[in-house]
């Protein structure tokens, strides 16, 4: 008899635990908001600082900052400092693939 930890296995998954559900829970609560998800977006194109996301977004900047000290508490954006700006990155591509496929769904739903 195959067990579901055993399938997960076989697939190349990790056996389900509360701390990996934890961290998937924390994971997509950080992309659980417009904004963020815009930047995720912004950022799986390339490297940007406060005020080029501030530009293509066209919200305000503590808006901006808020939202990246979210992204960045939960390990999908990081930051670097070069000069006077910092420029944030994605951590993993995964989550900008993740977003894609909700954004796609979202519009099939839609349509």
């Amino acid at each position: 008899m195959t067990t579901a930890t055993d399938g997960r296995r076989e697939a190349g998954l990790p056996p389900l635990g509360d701390d990996l559900l934890d961290r998937a829970g924390e994971l997509l609560r950080a992309l659980a908001a417009p904004v963020r998800i815009a930047i995720v977006l912004q950022l799986r194109e390339s490297h940007r600082c406060v005020h080029e996301l501030v530009d293509a977004l066209d919200v305000p900047q503590p808006l901006v900052s808020q939202h990246l000290r979210i992204l960045k508490s939960a390990g999908v954006v990081a930051g670097e400092r070069s000069g006077r700006e910092v420029m944030y990155r994605l951590v993993d591509h995964h989550l900008a693939e993740i977003v894609v496929a909700a954004l796609s769904h979202a519009d099939e739903e839609h349509s």
